[in-house]
């Protein structure tokens, strides 16, 4: 999470943290705890919600998904194995699964809520994914194709 820090301090630079703030939308002194990396009054780590990482994207021009790889949202899939790791869970999927989960990563708005239980909602993006992917293609077809002819 200290990388985050410094990368969102690096975008920053030398604006003020109340000018940073009104172009990203969040309070000064969120944007102040979240370059800490801690909430000074807990002592806890703190990490920005992909929300928040969004804003910070939008503000900087800065790549989103870079930005919740670091915020430990996402992790590189490695191309030897077919674990990923998602909010801090390791999930297994198939080569299939992978490559839709590559395509999926296009549309990173669809990963804002896989914090609570990664697994079960990666799985079902993959599933509606395949099924939307299978109907556009069934649109493809001409009238008639796959239930024979209307005559019969």
């Amino acid at each position: 999470m200290e990388a985050l820090s410094q990368l969102i301090r690096k975008l920053r630079g030398k604006e003020s943290l109340r000018e940073a703030s009104k172009r990203i939308g969040i309070s000064h002194t969120y944007l102040d705890t979240i370059e800490k990396g801690f909430d000074k009054r807990s002592g806890k780590q703190v990490k920005p919600t992909p929300e928040t990482l969004r804003l910070i994207s939008n503000a900087y021009k800065y790549d989103y998904e870079e930005l919740m790889r670091e915020a430990g949202y996402l992790e590189d899939i490695e191309e030897s194995k077919n674990d990923i790791n998602v909010a801090g869970k390791e999930i297994k999927l198939s080569s299939e699964e992978i490559e839709v989960f590559k395509e999926l990563r296009k549309h990173p708005n669809l990963f804002h809520d896989l914090a609570s239980n990664p697994e079960k909602k990666v799985k079902e993006l993959i599933k509606l994914y395949t099924m939307k992917k299978m109907f556009l293609e069934d649109d493809d077809e001409e009238p008639g194709d796959g239930f024979g002819s209307l005559k019969e």
